[in-house]
C-alpha cells in the first residue's frame, strides 16, 4: 500500500530541510500525541544511524515500531525505514528548489505486511484507501503550512 503527496512551501530548500530534520521538535510533537519513544544515536549527527523505538496505541491495540534513518542527504532528501507490528514501512521525503524562496516537498509512504496480522491490518487499510489518502494529503498540507509559518517567523 502506498501514499504519495506533494506540497509547495514558501521558503528556501535549506531552511525547509533544516525544519524537517529538527528531530528534537519532531520527538516533542510525538510525545504530545501520546507516543512513547526512545532514541538511539546523536541527532546532531543523524547520518551515523539515528533510530527510534516507538510505542503507541492504534485501533485499540498497542503497537511497537522501530524507525531508522536509512538515508540522509541534506538539503534534498531523507528516507526513514520502519518495522514492527507485522508491517514494514518506508517514508521517502524529497525536496526540490522551485525558486530561491520556494520548495516542493514530496512525500511517499509505502507499507507492506510481513505477517498474517500485518496482512490483515494492511487489507483493512486498503478498504479505507480513499479516506486515508485524503487524510494523508491533509496532514501533509497542514505540516507544510505550519513549517512555512514557523520559518517565516524566524526570518
Amino acid at each position: 500500500m502506498e501514499f504519495h503527496s506533494k506540497e509547495d512551501i514558501e521558503a528556501p530548500v535549506a531552511e525547509v530541510f533544516g525544519a524537517l530534520s529538527d528531530f528534537g521538535m519532531l520527538e516533542r510533537s510525538a510525545l504530545r500525541r501520546g507516543i512513547e519513544l526512545q532514541r538511539s544515536g546523536d541527532p546532531a549527527r543523524p547520518e551515523d544511524g539515528l533510530a527510534w523505538d516507538l510505542a503507541f496505541s492504534f485501533r485499540g491495540k498497542p503497537r511497537e515500531i522501530q524507525l531508522t534513518l536509512a538515508s540522509y542527504a541534506p538539503p534534498s532528501a531523507m528516507v526513514l525505514d520502519g518495522t514492527g507490528s507485522g508491517i514494514d514501512g518506508r517514508m521517502e521525503v524529497e525536496l526540490l528548489a522551485l525558486s530561491p524562496q520556494r520548495t516542493r516537498m514530496s512525500v511517499r509512504l509505502k507499507l507492506s505486511p510481513t505477517t498474517l496480522t500485518g496482512r490483515l491490518l494492511v487489507q483493512s487499510l486498503k478498504l479505507a484507501r480513499s479516506n486515508l489518502n485524503r487524510r494523508f494529503k491533509l496532514r501533509l498540507a497542514d505540516y507544510a503550512r505550519i513549517t512555512e509559518e514557523r520559518l517565516s517567523r524566524t526570518a
